[in-house]
């Protein structure tokens, strides 16, 4: 039961990701930019070849590639482990979702699609997309969770 949790936020995520892409391909032209908080968080409709920050622009089979390793690497972790909390559950759901979504853009477009801008202090972030986030809060949430599980054993083991 637990893993079915998995899929299923892997399953919404991806839905939310490729939904608000094609809402974004549909209302806005390439380039274009839509102010919703002055100086601080834009719609900005953008393409990405590459990586994160635009690392390894034009690597797309490179990056297909990793992601389908992933993926697979994710599904064996799934079966095989004993997964027990929701911290990772939601990890692994959000990660394999946002894994997927980007994947997918990649696998139709040859590109990821991204839109969202945000300004702090005259700094502009590299532009995203709710698969992106998707990706760096699944990870975060597995990481924290797996440092939580070893503090855990350690306490039971140095109780006996």
């Amino acid at each position: 039961m637990k893993k079915e949790k998995i899929y299923t936020i892997c399953v919404w995520t991806l839905l939310c990701d490729q939904i608000i892409k094609v809402l974004i391909t549909l209302k806005l032209k390439l380039y274009q930019t839509i102010v919703v908080i002055p100086n601080f968080f834009d719609i900005y409709y953008l393409t990405n070849k590459g990586g994160a920050f635009s690392i390894f622009e034009n690597a797309s089979y490179f990056f297909i590639i990793f992601a389908i390793c992933i993926f697979i690497i994710l599904q064996q972790y799934i079966k095989k482990a004993s997964i027990k909390s929701s911290m990772e559950i939601t990890g692994l759901g959000l990660l394999m979702g946002g894994l997927v979504g980007n994947l997918v853009d990649r696998l139709l477009y040859g590109h990821v699609i991204d839109y969202l801008s945000f300004h702090i202090f005259k700094y502009s972030f590299p532009v995203f997309n709710i698969a992106d986030i998707a990706i760096v809060v699944g990870v975060f949430l597995f990481f924290i969770d797996s440092i939580k599980d070893k503090s855990k054993t350690k306490k039971i083991s140095k109780s006996k």
